[in-house]
């Protein structure tokens, strides 16, 4: 999915920056959301394999589209950002054994819930792909 992001960050900056519709992030924002749930899981995944059932704090996802200026990054560095945070993840994953898939954290949102390391890998790629479909949308690529 790398790949796919750096291929939709290249282009018309302020393309990515516009926020064609009301109260929906614009395309540069919704990569860097993307970029920030990779690392984000990777501490879950990383505390899930360290501690016993841990406490996942939530990611603040919309108040770090404003705190941490998203819309001002520049869309190839999130680019090479996202590519290296799904290298780390993904190099985390391939190094756990198959008993620690199963380990768990406990997630506060939306819901409290037990969710286990096979499941956070399985909804990270959901995720990408639902952001995918979200840019390309709003740059035009596809049809809501």
């Amino acid at each position: 999915m790398a790949a796919r992001y750096r291929s939709l960050l290249h282009g018309d900056a302020d393309r990515l920056r516009a926020h064609t519709k009301p109260g929906v992030w614009s395309p540069l924002e919704y990569a860097c959301h993307y970029r920030d749930v990779l690392r984000v899981q990777l501490e879950r995944v990383r505390r899930a394999v360290r501690e016993e059932k841990p406490t996942f704090a939530p990611m603040r996802r919309d108040e770090r589209v404003t705190e941490e200026r998203y819309n001002e990054q520049e869309p190839e560095h999130v680019a090479f950002d996202i590519a290296a945070a799904a290298g780390a993840l993904a190099s985390a994953l391939d190094h756990l054994s198959p008993k620690s898939w199963e380990r768990e954290g406990l997630y506060n949102y939306p819901t409290q819930q037990l969710r286990s390391i096979e499941w956070i890998a399985r909804n990270t790629i959901h995720e990408g792909v639902h952001h995918i479909l979200d840019i390309e949308r709003l740059v035009g690529l596809r049809r809501a």
